[in-house]
């Protein structure tokens, strides 16, 4: 077999997995009985994230550089970076939750790239003077690795909205500063609604569906979606907190990049405006996080934004117009 034929394998292969992981988290979160399908979920997330692995090697083996140097590449780049950040997000939360969200979306850029992608746009290309450089590997990677754990931050606050939809909810202390998410978790939380049960205080536990002490119905269910708001709440803030400084990195990697390549280290691309302007959103975010102790749902809000900003800044560049990123659908 081709090195050829092996990526197209891996390619489908790993669109496969990835709509066979969404349908066991979503049935997981459908039928919270069958405890099996969300850790089948996780197994099959890790599987796509080496199946993924494996077919940037192999494009690596094919071409002869670093494999991030059109749409198609950095697609799958993008990919195993939602994959892999979507398993820090599980192993932070302590719950299958997460791929709920994350899933489709790691499934929805695979299948663009292994099934909507002509067949020119997939091949391997000899590189372009100005993509030979050691600053590929450094610049190219970090972006897709913030783009990625920003996405995913972005994807569990817009989740901890449509919870806490028609509710009027505060958190307390639960994530503001460095502490860890054991110390997040010992926070306490005060929903305001207009059921008969106008407050309730209670503390927050790991991100669960079934409520930890018998109550009635109507506060068991409330109590129930305090706990999942308040964990989707920290979850997001700690992927973004983790995106932030690889954005930055990247933004300054690509900045030397530039100063050698054009002899400019910076010169107002679309891409480069647009990724300040990523970067100025989750700045924003993470300062009313951090030092006006903004939580709950004007964060998850600003964060929405900065879900959308990402993906003009990672694709909308490249079809609206061109620059001096527009190298092939250059990432």
């Amino acid at each position: 077999m081709s090195l050829i034929d092996l990526q197209r394998g891996l390619d489908n292969t790993s669109f496969a997995v990835l709509l066979a992981t969404l349908l066991l988290y979503w049935g997981g979160a459908a039928f919270p009985r069958l405890r099996l399908l969300p850790v089948l979920g996780t197994a099959g997330m890790a599987a796509a994230n080496l199946t993924i692995a494996a077919l940037l090697v192999a494009r690596w083996a094919e071409g002869g550089y670093f494999p991030m140097s059109n749409l198609y590449e950095s697609l799958f780049a993008l990919a195993w970076g939602l994959t892999a950040m979507h398993l820090v997000a599980e192993v932070m939360s302590r719950s299958h939750l997460v791929g709920v969200v994350t899933a489709p979306l790691a499934m929805a850029v695979t299948a663009f790239a292994a099934l909507s992608l002509p067949d020119n746009m997939q091949g391997s290309e000899p590189l372009v003077p100005a993509l030979k450089s050691n600053w590929l590997m450094m610049h190219v990677s970090v972006m897709l690795l913030s783009y990625a754990a920003l996405l995913v931050g972005s994807l569990i606050a817009m989740a901890f909205l449509m919870v806490t939809r028609g509710q009027a909810i505060e958190l307390k202390g639960s994530s503001v500063g460095t502490g860890s998410f054991r110390q997040a978790r010992s926070a306490r939380l005060v929903a305001v609604s207009t059921s008969p049960q106008a407050v309730l205080v209670a503390p927050v536990g790991p991100l669960s569906l079934e409520s930890p002490t018998p109550m009635t119905a109507g506060v068991g269910l409330e109590f129930q979606a305090l706990t999942l708001a308040d964990s989707l709440d920290n979850i997001s803030y700690r992927m973004i907190g983790l995106g932030f400084p690889l954005l930055t990195i990247g933004i300054i990697a690509g900045a030397v990049w530039a100063n050698e390549a054009w002899g400019s280290y910076w010169s107002w691309d679309p891409k480069e405006t647009w990724a300040l302007i990523t970067w100025l959103v989750f700045a924003a975010y993470l300062h009313a996080r951090i030092t006006r102790g903004w939580q709950g749902r004007r964060p998850a809000i600003l964060a929405a934004t900065g879900f959308i900003v990402v993906w003009v800044c990672y694709l909308g560049v490249n079809i609206l117009g061109k620059g001096l990123h527009s190298y092939g659908w250059f990432f």
